[in-house]
C-alpha cells in the first residue's frame, strides 16, 4: 500500500492506542472505547488459528488481537465501504497486512467457504439498538454502526455459527437490557453459551455491558464469572478511581477470570 495511504484524510483523524497501535478514525464515525478494549480481552487465543471479526468499525479489536498474537490470521468484514478501506489502511499502517484481511461484505451473507473454510472462532461488538429506536440525528456511519440496519443480533450469531468449526468459539459485547435476544439467538443457531462476564461502571451501579463466550454444538454448562467494575473508590482520596481489573485491561489485554 502507498504510503499516502496511511495517512488520516481531512475527514479522519490519528489516535494513538497504546505503543503498538496508531488508528485512523473518521471523524464522523464511532471511535473506539472501552467496549473495544473489553471484547478483546475476553477472546481466548489460539495462536495458530484463524478469527472472524463481523463488523470491524476501523478495525481496532482485530488490531489489538493481532498486536497480542491471538490468533495468526484475523478476517475483518466490514459493511461500510469506506470502514473496509480504513480496515485495510490500518492494518497496514502498523505493519500487520500479513496477519489481518480486509473484507467489504455484508455478514449475513457470509460463508465459511469465504475464508477457506470453517475458523477457530468469530468475535463482534454488533450495533445494539433496533431501527426504531433513538433520534435520527447523526451522520450515516454512526448510525449504521449504532443500529441494525443491516441486521440483528440473530444475523450476527447466524452467521457465527456458519463461519465456525465445531467447538469453535463466539465472543460478542451486549446490552444487559437486550440479553435474552441474544440468548435466542445463540440457541437457535447451535451456539451454546460457555461464559459470561456483567461488566458495571462501580458497585453502585447496574451492568452496563455483558461479555459472551459460546461454543458451536457446545454442550450444557455456563459460568458467570465475578463482575467486572471499571471503577473503585480509592482508600486514601476517597474519589473513584480506575479500578486494578480495568487498568489491567487497558495495559496488558487481559482478564484475570
Amino acid at each position: 500500500m502507498d504510503k499516502t495511504q496511511m495517512e488520516p484524510l481531512s475527514d479522519e483523524r490519528l489516535d494513538e492506542v497504546n505503543e503498538q497501535i496508531t488508528l485512523i478514525q473518521k471523524k464522523e464515525g464511532l471511535t473506539f472505547g472501552t467496549d473495544a478494549y473489553l471484547l478483546a480481552s475476553f477472546v481466548r487465543p489460539v495462536p495458530r488459528g484463524r478469527a472472524v471479526e463481523l463488523g470491524a468499525g476501523s478495525g481496532i479489536i482485530s488490531l489489538l488481537c493481532a498486536a497480542k498474537g491471538r490468533f495468526a490470521h484475523l478476517d475483518a468484514v466490514e459493511i461500510q465501504e469506506d470502514f473496509a478501506t480504513l480496515v485495510a489502511r490500518n492494518a497496514a499502517r502498523n505493519g500487520m497486512s500479513d496477519r489481518i484481511s480486509a473484507h467489504h461484505a455484508d455478514v449475513r451473507s457470509l460463508s465459511s467457504a469465504d475464508f477457506g473454510g470453517e475458523v477457530d472462532a468469530v468475535f463482534a461488538n454488533p450495533p445494539y439498538m433496533r431501527t426504531d429506536s433513538g433520534a435520527r440525528n447523526e451522520s450515516e456511519y454512526k448510525y449504521i454502526a449504532r443500529h441494525e440496519v443491516f441486521g440483528g443480533i440473530g444475523d450476527f450469531c447466524h452467521s457465527a455459527s456458519r463461519l465456525l468449526k465445531t467447538g469453535g468459539k463466539f465472543y460478542c459485547v451486549w446490552r444487559p437490557d437486550r440479553l435474552g435476544e441474544l440468548m435466542e439467538g445463540l440457541s437457535q443457531n447451535r451456539l451454546a453459551p460457555k461464559r459470561m462476564t456483567f461488566v458495571h461502571a462501580d458497585v453502585m451501579t447496574e451492568p452496563s455491558m455483558v461479555l459472551v463466550e459460546a461454543s458451536k454444538e457446545g454442550g450444557y454448562g455456563m459460568r458467570v464469572t465475578r463482575p467486572l467494575f471499571l471503577y473503585e473508590r480509592s482508600v486514601k482520596s476517597g474519589k473513584r478511581v480506575e479500578s486494578a481489573d480495568a487498568r489491567r485491561v487497558y495495559e496488558t489485554m487481559s482478564l484475570r477470570f
